[in-house]
């Protein structure tokens, strides 16, 4: 009965979209703040307390000025994901071991998990921190979002089976974002609340802000979404002068972008 709801509301929902607005010919300016280059594959984003995140020949590392702390594991292999939400426990995931590393905030490791060894089977698809010591985990096994508390070293199911692929995923502490493969976007919360909130714009890059705001990139542009009460959308372009996106990051009115070998911060008003 949950699966039928949860599709029927998301059919109402796009229907009720054919009638948006969209203005894309609007454009956000955005000025520049600072610009430094970096030695990184990977850049991640900054903290709360100014700290950049970055991995480089699969270390670790965050550096703010003249600090500088890293972790490297040889023995799991690549780094899939890192999650930054929480600075004071960041979420280290590797694909191949099927296992997860958390760290403190001098990247000083907290404890490993191994999710081939827990009672309930697991193969981590998805991950990502949330509240009271547990874990977001997608299990592909059962093709379910769970909660896996990491103190208890125990797992439970919070959605109904997932019928589409995930193309995209996002968390946060309470909510656990994915976009499938035909663009349709969902959300879940911890208590297994599953909400159907419309159909994305096609994407190459993908950022969450909010269940309404999201910034994407498409063919070297960027853009914002914004859903508004009534169902009509406002897509914005993102004035910026770089055409080669490797990634971009925004926090606090300051967007990020990284390219090969720098990072670009520029300051811009979302409405």
């Amino acid at each position: 009965m949950r699966k039928t709801a949860r599709k029927i509301l998301c059919i109402l929902f796009i229907a009720c979209n054919f009638s948006f607005v969209l203005a894309q010919n609007q454009k956000i300016t955005s000025t520049p703040d600072s610009h430094f280059t970096i030695d990184a594959d990977v850049f991640l984003g900054y903290d709360s307390f100014g700290f950049s995140y970055q991995i480089k020949d699969n270390v670790f590392s965050k550096i703010k000025g003249k600090e500088f702390f890293e972790y490297k594991n040889v023995s799991l292999g690549k780094i899939t994901r890192a999650d930054i939400v929480n600075p004071l426990k960041i979420v280290l995931y590797y694909e191949d071991f099927n296992s997860v590393v958390l760290l403190d905030n001098q990247l000083n490791k907290i404890t490993e998990i191994n999710f081939s060894q827990n009672n309930i089977p697991i193969v981590v698809t998805a991950i990502g921190m949330s509240t009271q010591n547990q874990l977001w985990v997608f299990n592909s096994l059962n093709q379910q979002i769970g909660l896996f508390d990491y103190l208890k070293n125990e797992y439970k199911t919070v959605s109904t089976p997932l019928t589409e692929n995930i193309q995209f995923y996002q968390t946060d502490f309470n909510t656990f974002y994915w976009i499938d493969e035909k663009n349709n976007w969902f959300s879940c919360d911890i208590f297994g609340k599953t909400t159907c909130l419309g159909k994305v714009s096609d994407f190459d890059k993908m950022l969450i802000l909010s269940p309404k705001q999201y910034i994407f990139s498409k063919a070297g542009l960027l853009y914002f979404k914004d859903i508004h009460k009534d169902g009509s959308e406002t897509v914005s372009e993102i004035g910026i002068p770089e055409k080669s996106l490797h990634k971009f990051y925004y926090k606090d009115q300051i967007l990020s972008i990284f390219t090969a070998k720098e990072i670009t911060n520029y300051k811009i008003v979302i409405p």
